[in-house]
């Protein structure tokens, strides 16, 4: 497991580095074992610290967990609790997503795109050439899931929406999390197969 631990305007000590590795070794180790690679961030947010880790566990799967507290130690356990907790809850599908290691799910090839979110930028930029200012373009897949994995990936990346190709039509669908913290599922009528 390749680990990195940081602080943002922290500086993290040896010994808390010592905590954090023990910890994530012991945890990835009973419920995963061969994590590829974890990253550990601290954050002062005015009194509270904040500990943030982000794991990649998989193939297309990432984990990402955050935790307050008073003190480091704290945030980082509490963090590590959160995580710790998620891989207990679908250790099953995760060991059956790494026995599956046959021929790759196809994916589909995406451009991202991040637009700016300031309206008065915004609208600067829309007079220049009447669109909105594009700040970032990335290439990424679209993956071939079944709803209930694509479920499982947006809980455990803590993510608020995630678009997949539908593995039982290949149509695209889409799931996002609720105000209500239900999940939604978008599933146009046009992609259903016939």
């Amino acid at each position: 497991m390749q680990l990195s631990v940081k602080g943002k305007q922290l500086n993290v000590g040896d010994a808390l580095q010592t905590h954090v590795s023990e910890s994530l070794s012991r945890i990835l180790g009973k419920y995963f074992g061969d994590a590829i690679e974890v990253g550990v961030t601290f954050s002062r947010e005015g009194h509270l610290f904040r500990a943030v880790i982000g794991a990649h566990v998989g193939r297309g799967i990432q984990l990402q967990t955050q935790g307050e507290a008073d003190e480091p130690y704290p945030a980082f356990d509490t963090a590590a609790e959160r995580l710790a907790k998620r891989l207990r809850r679908y250790k099953g599908r995760l060991r059956d997503h790494r026995k599956n290691t046959g021929p790759a799910p196809e994916s589909l090839p995406a451009q991202q795109y991040i637009l700016a979110g300031d309206a008065e930028e915004q609208a600067a930029e829309d007079e220049i050439d009447g669109g909105p200012a594009v700040v970032a373009e990335m290439a990424t897949e679209i993956p071939s899931l079944t709803v209930s994995e694509a479920v499982m990936r947006m809980d455990l990346a803590e993510l608020p929406a995630l678009m997949f190709r539908n593995s039982s039509h290949s149509g695209l669908n889409m799931i996002y999390r609720r105000p209500d913290g239900n999940i939604g599922w978008i599933d146009p009528r046009g992609n259903r197969g016939e």
